[in-house]
């Protein structure tokens, strides 16, 4: 019997769920960061074995909106909710149950579709301690699986994948068993690069990143991509800060994200990046449509 289907993974900020799928996936899609909203739109995902192919939805980081792309991020995380044959709601090793996990566990008690408990970062736990926390949530009588894992170095991912299987439907193979994501090369790319720009700048920056990929193009004569990049934030004391003393931060930015953007397309990388101010552009439905958020 060949089983697929959709599963949403929904969670807080930073609890780890870009982690998880990348993991799984085995490729750097979805980026990764020590900050909040980070994953802006739904990110489709495709693992396939020989009986069965799970595709995911990587979305962002339940949380109370502050703008209108807070108000969208939001949306795109609840509206996935409705489209999946199952949930996986993913919380850290916090020994108490915070206001925001809450919050989600209250909006997921209202759907029908089956809800796998992962509790990531179990690796800085003491045993008797992860034993509490899969009692706690067993407790709630809400989730047909409750895992402890650590998406950092793969731990127990094995057995979520298995619990994944035995839940879902029979169903097709909806897509070629070596495609791992549904998104163009650009918005891989811009992500990548907007990862090292919230991975290198200082807290109050990062929020109002936004990358646009305008060109990838491949040399004839040599085995070399041109990328150009521009780096939008809101402020122009941001813009300063993004370039660096001398272009320090820029050159910084770039390096990191050539190194990552080379083992992804297998090729020599030429990155150009730019730095343009669009003022409080997150305020913006213009803005947030064209920079892709629909």
């Amino acid at each position: 019997m060949y089983r697929s289907g959709f599963v949403t993974v929904v969670g807080r900020p930073n609890v780890g769920k870009s982690t998880l799928l990348n993991h799984i996936i085995g490729e750097k899609i979805s980026i990764i960061s020590d900050k909040p909203q980070t994953t802006r739109n739904k990110i489709q995902l495709v693992y396939t074995e020989e009986d069965c192919q799970i595709v995911f939805l990587d979305t962002p980081g339940i949380q109370m909106p502050k703008n209108k792309l807070g108000e969208y991020m939001l949306k795109v995380s609840r509206s996935t909710l409705d489209e999946v044959d199952i949930i996986t709601f993913m919380v850290d090793d916090s020994m108490d149950i915070g206001k925001l996990d809450s919050f989600i566990i209250g909006e997921l008690r209202d759907f029908e579709t089956p809800i796998v408990l992962l509790i990531n970062k179990v690796d800085r736990l003491q045993e008797e301690q992860i034993d509490g926390l899969i009692h706690k949530y067993e407790g709630m009588d809400m989730f047909v699986d409750v895992l402890p894992i650590s998406a950092l170095d793969g731990y127990n991912i094995d057995k979520y994948l298995d619990s994944l299987k035995r839940i879902l439907p029979e169903g097709p193979q909806y897509f070629p068993e070596d495609m791992i994501t549904d998104q163009p090369e650009r918005l891989i790319i811009s992500e990548i690069i907007r990862e090292k720009a919230l991975q290198n700048l200082d807290e109050e920056i990062p929020h109002g990143i936004f990358v646009e990929v305008e060109k990838i193009e491949e040399r004839n004569d040599r085995d070399l991509l041109d990328v150009h990049g521009i780096i939008y934030c809101e402020q122009n004391s941001h813009k300063g800060m993004v370039i660096g003393k001398g272009g320090r931060m820029l050159g910084r930015i770039g390096k990191a994200a050539r190194e990552d953007i080379e083992a992804l397309m297998g090729s020599q990388v030429n990155l150009q990046l730019w730095v343009k101010v669009d003022r409080n552009w997150r305020e913006k439905e213009s803005r947030i449509r064209r920079f892709g958020y629909r």
